[in-house]
């Protein structure tokens, strides 16, 4: 039985959902775009994106014999992506069955970031976007509110 350990002070791993959307393109084309992505930060390690196994199209998956263990996380399931004839082996990762410490991360899938490119979009709206649903709030007469209505938001000022 292989040895599991907690995560602590020596060895720290974080798990937080990561508010920007998250999308992963492979060889021009999109494997996964998520809003439901998870930011695992292990000791020194950089961050990895943890997504949804819902929110990736696993048509262009291939489940392979390849396996590791981590002694934190458990054991890790991995996938070759298969493509318009290219592929990209052992390329993606998955905890099917981590260790109860880890346990947010079942379900997930993680891509090797020189396989894969893994975009964060930051979707919030910016000025233009809600100063546009303020001028076009309607009360139904069809014409806007705008000019005889005392904004009930602050819009910030473009550059």
């Amino acid at each position: 039985m292989a040895e599991m350990r907690l995560p602590g002070p020596d060895h720290p791993i974080t798990v937080a959902f990561n508010p920007k959307r998250v999308e992963i393109v492979y060889n021009g084309h999109t494997l996964a775009d998520s809003r439901r992505a998870l930011a695992l930060r292990e000791s020194t390690y950089p961050v990895v994106q943890y997504i949804p196994r819902e929110d990736v199209d696993m048509a262009y998956m291939t489940r392979t014999e390849h396996h590791t263990h981590c002694p934190y996380k458990g054991e890790a399931s991995y996938y070759t992506i298969l493509m318009d004839g290219q592929f990209a082996e052992n390329a993606v990762w998955s905890y099917e069955d981590p260790y109860p410490a880890m346990a947010e991360i079942k379900d997930y899938l993680a891509f090797y970031p020189n396989k894969v490119e893994i975009r964060e979009h930051d979707d919030a709206p910016g000025p233009e976007a809600i100063r546009n649903v303020v001028e076009h709030t309607d009360s139904g007469s069809g014409r806007s509110q705008l000019d005889h209505a005392e904004p009930n938001v602050s819009v910030p000022e473009s550059d």
